[in-house]
C-alpha cells in the first residue's frame, strides 16, 4: 500500500485536493482487478489541526489527521493550492510541519499554488519548479532561488514535483499512477475520469486557443474557429486575409493585436494540436497525420512539434497512443479496493 497524505488548509481551490484525490482513488480501484497487485493507494487528509476545511468556494472536508499527529513512512506527501495559502505560507508551525513530513516521505509534490509553502519550508531552494501561471511572477520575485518554468503543465526535480493550476493536479497525479503503477494502468484511469488526455509535464499549460485571445471583431473570431476546423486548408496570410476581407499586411498586423500571436503562429499551433489528437486516437502513419493537420510531410511536422512541444512525434505517440478500452468498470470488479474514501459534508 502507498501512503498518500493530501495536506489543505482553509482557503483552498477545491479541484486542486479533490482532482488527485480522484484519479489516485481510481486508479487503485483499477489496478485492484488485478487480484495478485497489492501497490494500491492509501489516501488520507491532513489539516493544521485535523479539523474540517473549507474550500475557497465553501466546500467543508473533514481532515483524517493533524498534521502533528501524522506517524510513520509516507509515499507521497501532495500540498494544494488556493487563494487561502497567502495566509497560511506565514503560519511557522504549519511550514515547520510540512519541511519534517517531507523528510520521511518518498515524493512530495504541490498542486497549483501549494508550490509557495513548499518554497517557504525550503523545499524548491535551487530547484525546478512550477506553478500556476498567474502566480508565476510573484513566486519568482519572492524564492529567486527556485528555478522557475512557468510554461510546464508539471515539473518532476528528484523527489519534488510541482504541478501549474487546477486540473493540472490531475496530469501530476496521473504522473504518480504511470510510475507507480504502469502505464496501461495511467491510461485506463484517465478514460473512466474522461479526462481528455494523459498529458506530460513537458507539455505547455496553454491549447492553441488558451494561449491566443478570443478577437474582439467578429470576423476575427469566427476565422479562429475555421482555422480550428479546416487545419488542412490553405491557412497562409494572402488565403486568410481575403477571409477577412482585409489587405495582407493590415490584417497581420490587427491579427496579431487582438489574438496576441501572429497568424503563422497560431496556425501552426492549431495544427500541432490536431495532430497531437491524431497520434493519440489513431493508426494513421506520420505522413497521413502530417496531410490531415495541414503540415504537409513529416518533416515539417516533426519540426514544428519539436518547436511547440519539444518532443518528436513519433517519440509522442509513443508515449500517449491510448491502448485497448478495457471491458468492465473498474469499480464493477469483485475485487474490493483498499483506497480510502474523503468525507465530506
Amino acid at each position: 500500500m502507498r501512503r498518500v497524505v493530501l495536506l489543505g488548509f482553509d482557503g483552498f481551490q477545491g479541484l486542486d485536493l479533490v482532482g488527485p484525490l480522484e484519479v489516485l482513488d481510481a486508479a487503485g480501484r483499477v489496478a485492484a482487478r488485478d487480484v495478485t497487485r497489492q501497490d494500491t493507494y492509501r489516501l488520507q487528509i491532513a489539516s493544521r489541526d485535523g479539523g474540517p476545511i473549507r474550500s475557497h468556494a465553501g466546500l467543508r472536508v473533514m481532515a483524517d489527521v493533524a498534521l502533528p499527529k501524522l506517524r510513520g513512512p509516507i509515499d507521497t506527501l501532495i500540498v494544494v493550492g488556493g487563494p487561502g495559502v497567502q495566509t497560511h505560507r506565514e503560519d511557522a508551525a504549519l511550514v515547520r510541519g510540512l519541511a519534517r513530513l517531507a523528510g520521511r516521505a518518498r515524493r512530495v509534490a504541490s498542486v497549483c499554488t501549494g508550490a509557495w509553502l513548499l518554497a517557504e519550508a525550503g523545499l524548491l531552494d535551487g530547484r525546478r519548479a512550477t506553478t500556476h501561471w498567474a502566480a508565476c511572477d510573484d513566486l519568482a520575485a519572492r524564492f529567486p532561488e527556485v528555478r522557475l518554468e512557468a510554461d510546464r503543465l508539471f515539473v518532476e526535480d528528484g523527489p519534488v514535483w510541482t504541478s501549474a493550476g487546477v486540473t493540472a493536479g490531475m496530469d501530476l497525479a496521473l504522473a504518480f499512477v504511470e510510475r507507480d503503477l504502469g502505464r496501461d494502468v495511467a491510461l485506463a484511469t484517465a478514460r473512466w475520469l474522461v479526462m481528455f488526455v494523459q498529458r506530460s509535464g513537458g507539455q505547455s499549460q496553454f491549447s492553441a486557443q488558451l494561449s491566443a485571445q478570443l478577437a474582439e471583431r467578429d470576423v476575427l473570431r469566427e476565422l479562429q474557429a475555421w482555422i480550428a476546423e479546416h487545419p488542412e486548408a490553405d491557412l497562409s496570410v494572402p488565403t486568410l486575409a481575403r477571409r477577412a476581407a482585409m489587405s495582407p499586411r493590415h490584417f497581420a498586423r490587427v491579427f496579431r493585436a487582438q489574438v496576441g500571436q501572429t497568424p503563422a503562429e497560431y496556425v501552426e499551433r492549431t495544427r500541432v494540436e490536431v495532430a497531437r489528437r491524431l497520434l493519440e486516437r489513431t493508426g494513421l502513419d506520420l505522413g497521413e497525420v502530417a496531410a490531415a493537420c495541414g503540415l504537409v510531410s513529416p518533416p515539417r511536422l516533426r519540426r514544428a512539434f519539436v518547436r511547440q512541444l519539444g518532443v518528436a512525434p513519433s517519440d509522442y505517440r509513443a508515449r500517449f497512443r491510448a491502448l485497448a478500452e478495457p471491458t468492465e468498470l473498474p469499480w464493477k470488479s469483485s475485487s474490493s479496493s483498499s483506497t480510502a474514501s474523503p468525507r465530506s459534508t
